[in-house]
């Protein structure tokens, strides 16, 4: 996968630069491989420093509704200073391993509808930052996330959205300023008791905490509202059937 830009920081005349990843779908906590290919202009460029930084589309609540944002929430430097003389090609390689809470955009090729994630290449070039454009990074999930969300989807559950909010989860290990929610429409055996549920995953080397929000329907008597609970997986478990496990985790919630 080869993402082109031209640097702008020199104006005309200016390098160019080409990101390549050897690794373009990656998985939490894994490694994010490539070269930074850089082409030198017509006048000799004074590069400070070349940094890989990953960048979300997230959701921000306000008194007055909601906005999206580009949030970071990596970066890598991958090169020290140099000089670029003109036509000069230069090829800078990196091998750096993503946040293993890094959100999931595919689940088996298939693209979540709503995520948005991007790697943008910023060059330093004689103290002018080109932060240049975001190209899409896509990240599949964990062992072990893609047995829960295969558990749920096997239970009956249908997906229906994924997106990226700004906060924080109570309770959990959380250290990324935003979480991700996939959401499902509730499965024919739960749907008297539920209109939807939500999934988040937070990540560590060790473990995966499992938070599950069920939009619970109201009866006679109330009791409607959502209901938040949060369990742990090891990633060993991911060879395990873990219906009855899920399943359990649905009906104590509601």
């Amino acid at each position: 996968m080869v993402f082109k830009k031209l640097l702008g920081a020199l104006g005309v005349g200016g390098p160019g630069v080409d990101t390549v990843l050897s690794t373009p779908v990656v998985q939490p906590g894994g490694t994010m491989a490539g070269t930074v290919e850089l082409t030198g202009g017509t006048v000799e460029a004074d590069i400070r420093g070349i940094t890989l930084t990953l960048v979300a589309r997230v959701e921000i609540e306000h008194e007055d509704g909601e906005s999206t944002s580009l949030y970071p929430f990596a970066r890598f430097s991958v090169t020290a200073p140099l000089k670029l003389a003109p036509g000069e090609k230069s090829s800078i390689p990196f091998s750096v391993q993503v946040p293993w809470e890094t959100p999931v955009t595919a689940i088996a090729g298939q693209r979540l509808h709503g995520m948005q994630l991007g790697v943008r290449t910023e060059v330093d070039i004689a103290g002018a930052l080109d932060k240049g454009d975001s190209d899409p990074l896509e990240v599949e999930p964990l062992p072990v996330q893609h047995r829960i969300l295969e558990t749920l989807l096997q239970l009956g559950f249908r997906f229906r959205s994924a997106d990226l909010e700004a906060g924080h989860i109570r309770g959990t290990g959380q250290t990324l300023p935003f979480y991700q929610e996939i959401e499902f429409s509730s499965a024919p055996q739960y749907a008297h008791a539920c209109n939807s549920l939500e999934v988040s995953f937070v990540t560590t080397p060790d473990r995966v905490e499992v938070v599950l929000e069920a939009d619970r329907r109201g009866g006679l008597f109330g009791g409607g509202g959502d209901v938040i609970r949060t369990h742990v997986v090891g990633h060993g478990q991911a060879g395990e059937d873990l219906t009855a496990l899920v399943d359990g985790w649905i009906r104590a919630a509601l």
